[in-house]
């Protein structure tokens, strides 16, 4: 698809100069939003598709992103005196089988590994789905007595899930990088605490970071991590396809983990007790949420925050301009901005067109342009575009740390304001059945009175399954609205003792 043309862009030289960008998306995002996606993650040079189905290449695009996220939060659990660890990818039949419920919530999606060469293992190994099992024996090897407690650590690494339905980049994957944390208490009060204190992290990431509205809550016992006491979650909603996505988890294990491992202390008073567990993990996941809920039909709209490249300088020659002049204001700007500690690049690439650039980098989603030409080197200034709203600016070039710095921040905010209106905006109240549907079937986020009963939730599951997926609890608000006395479930009729967001989920 051609771009076209600015009216600062230059004229033919005497090189062949590109001004089609051959990246224009095929599909819109309001008409068809799947292939506009796999579009998006393609185009924008975040993903390569794999000869293995469900198996994706990060590209640098996007691994740049999972790194800044990755900084950040590394940074705050080391503050929780919280120990980065590894421990091997494989599993043996043996650990995996210990935990009933554990084993039976990921036991579709285990992946084993049978051969070596040309000869049958004599026992197969699992590939790591999650770590509880591969861990846990030595989390009881390791504590003795209280002084051993609490027992701290996260891993940053891969996980496999053979996934069968749908595999969708970032979203839903065979093999995705994560982290997960894993610690021990000798209180379930130290356990509780810290569940909240994480969540709170994934909270940051997705509205600090990625701009991206969450509601914190809790996880019906049916859709709670297998084994574990309770889950908490962040949940995002992506309103054009109407569905949920769990963004982040923080479980309370319980003691569950504990007795299986048989992870035993000996506390304060001499007795021999066990201990209260947790587990926490966010993915690569993180990713395709921002690209679905900010990315347009130009392509991708980053954050700055996590955008490795914050600003891109593009010259604008015109011919028999100083074109010599323009290139060195493009990259003593670049230097400028870069010492401030802005993220800052140029694009003197001269076998493409300032338009053919323009494109390419509004479909990367960088979230400034500064464009150099001669008018601009005449005035000392630069025009600046942002990527958010399309607005321009020229500013001189005396103040363009300060203001560009104003500007990051604006874009930022304004990414996250926009999201909030739109998601707001797809949150429906259902008191009946007939309205629950009504909403559903409106790609709605739809909150409603219940009863808290899973058979109830079941049920709901069934009675709503078609082609577009079956309806379920996504989490119960941690800020729940008022529940009248006397207000009654949704589905079932009886009363309502929590109100539950609900709809269709990735």
């Amino acid at each position: 698809m051609a771009s076209k043309e600015s009216k600062r862009s230059t004229a033919k030289g005497k090189k062949e100069v590109k001004k089609e960008t051959g990246l224009g998306l095929t599909h819109k995002k309001d008409e068809n939003f799947g292939e506009w996606y796999s579009e998006v993650v393609v185009n924008a040079e975040m993903i390569e598709y794999y000869d293995i189905s469900g198996c994706y290449i990060l590209r640098p695009w996007a691994m740049s992103i999972w790194e800044i996220m990755q900084k950040f939060f590394d940074a705050e659990i080391k503050k929780m005196n919280i120990k980065n660890c590894y421990f091997p990818l494989f599993v043996t039949p043996a650990a995996l089988q210990k935990e009933k419920d554990h084993v039976e919530g990921f036991a579709p999606e285990v992946a084993w590994v049978t051969k070596s060469g040309d000869s049958d293992l004599e026992v197969p190994i699992a590939i790591r789905p999650t770590s509880e099992t591969v861990m846990y024996p030595f989390f009881s090897k390791w504590i003795r007595g209280h002084r051993d407690l609490p027992l701290k650590l996260n891993q940053w690494c891969n996980v496999v899930r053979w996934e069968f339905s749908n595999p969708t980049p970032f979203i839903r994957s065979r093999e995705f990088l994560w982290q997960e944390g894993h610690t021990a208490f000798a209180t379930k009060e130290e356990a509780d605490a810290e569940v909240l204190d994480i969540l709170e992290l994934y909270r940051r990431i997705y509205e600090e970071y990625l701009a991206i509205p969450i509601t914190k809550g809790k996880k019906s016992e049916h859709e709670k991590f297998a084994g574990g006491l309770y889950t908490t979650t962040v949940e995002a909603f992506i309103p054009h396809s109407g569905r949920g996505v769990q963004g982040a988890t923080s479980h309370c294990l319980g003691q569950n983990f504990a007795k299986m491992s048989e992870i035993y202390f000996e506390n304060e008073k001499g007795k021999r007790d066990l201990v209260w567990q947790n587990s926490w993990a966010y993915t690569t996941r993180t990713i395709g949420v921002m690209v679905m809920v900010h990315g347009d039909d130009k392509g991708l709209v980053l954050p700055p925050k996590v955008a490795s490249l914050q600003v891109i300088v593009i010259p604008v020659p015109y011919k028999d301009a100083d074109t010599q002049g323009i290139f060195d204001a493009c990259l003593a700007t670049v230097e400028k901005l870069t010492k401030s500690g802005i993220r800052a690049e140029a694009d003197i690439r001269d076998n493409y067109s300032p338009g053919w650039k323009y494109s390419n980098w509004e479909m990367k989603g960088v979230p400034l342009r500064i464009e150099i030409g001669p008018k601009d080197l005449a005035n000392k200034q630069v025009r600046v575009v942002r990527r958010d709203n399309g607005a321009k600016i020229d500013i001189p070039m005396d103040s363009v740390v300060e203001q560009l710095e104003d500007m990051l921040r604006a874009i930022q905010q304004n990414l996250f304001d926009i999201a909030k209106q739109k998601r707001d905006a797809c949150v429906q109240v259902a008191k009946t059945w007939d309205e629950f549907v009504k909403a559903l079937n409106e790609k709605k986020l739809i909150l409603a009175p219940w009863c808290d009963e899973e058979e109830v939730e079941k049920d709901v599951k069934a009675r709503t399954k078609g082609d577009m997926g079956a309806a379920k609890t996504l989490c119960c608000p941690f800020d729940q609205p008022e529940l009248p006395e006397g207000t009654l479930c949704f589905a079932s009729g009886k009363p309502a003792k929590v109100w539950s967001y609900w709809g269709r989920s990735y």
